[in-house]
């Protein structure tokens, strides 16, 4: 497990994928293997982030190390049953083409636990409901890079109460233009100012420690 740690900061992914596929090889349990390795990497890298010992291109590298890891991995946490914490719909709102900011908080969440449903950018309200619906997600995250797409978020949690799903999930929002009051005003649930307090409000919200 410490040597997937390291190869996890050091964002090596092909010895990574490599070295999960050598524990599966030997019997180690694919649920051990996630959480004491891949998640537990991936909670180091977050706090290092969050004291500014780290910058966005290392989380980045190691993110693509800890996808290459889960490649691997994923089959065979499917045959043992294994469950993801929660279900996110992630998505930059219609208007809006950027994704950098939205793919890290995507890669943060599934290292952490999370099974995710992108869907991808400019995307309309009606997406977003349609994919909630068909994967019964408990969390929404939107993102938003323009100060002319934030109004995007509003109309979507309003399409959302008016499709009676408003009470079934969780919202949050982020991006370089919003803030807290905004999430407020808008009616979303809460607000990460990057990727490493994202994965933190989505344990919130299911009551699950963070780092």
């Amino acid at each position: 497990m410490e040597e997937l740690k390291k190869l996890l900061f050091s964002g090596d992914a092909e010895n990574l994928a490599r070295e999960v596929g050598r524990l599966l090889g030997e019997g180690t349990a694919p649920d051990k293997i996630l959480n004491e390795g891949l998640i537990a990497g991936m909670g180091v890298v977050g706090g290092k982030f969050k004291n500014n010992e780290i910058f966005i291109p290392e989380v980045l590298i190691s993110a693509d190390a800890m996808q290459a890891g889960m490649k691997v991995l994923e089959p065979r946490l499917i045959e043992a049953g294994v469950r993801p914490i929660a279900k996110v719909v992630i998505g930059t709102v219609k208007g809006d083409l950027h994704d950098i900011g939205k793919n890290l908080v995507s890669m943060m969440l599934k290292g952490s636990g999370f099974q995710i449903e992108d869907c991808g950018i400019d995307v309309p309200a009606q997406k977003f409901i349609e994919t909630i619906n068909k994967s019964e997600a408990q969390i929404l995250a939107m993102s938003s890079l323009l100060t002319t797409s934030m109004p995007a978020m509003k109309s979507t949690i309003e399409e959302l109460e008016q499709n009676g799903l408003r009470g079934k999930v969780k919202i949050m929002v982020g991006g370089a233009p919003i803030t807290e009051g905004f999430a407020r005003e808008i009616g979303a649930d809460g607000y990460g100012k990057d990727a490493v307090e994202a994965v933190d409000l989505a344990k919130g919200f299911l009551k699950i420690g963070v780092s």
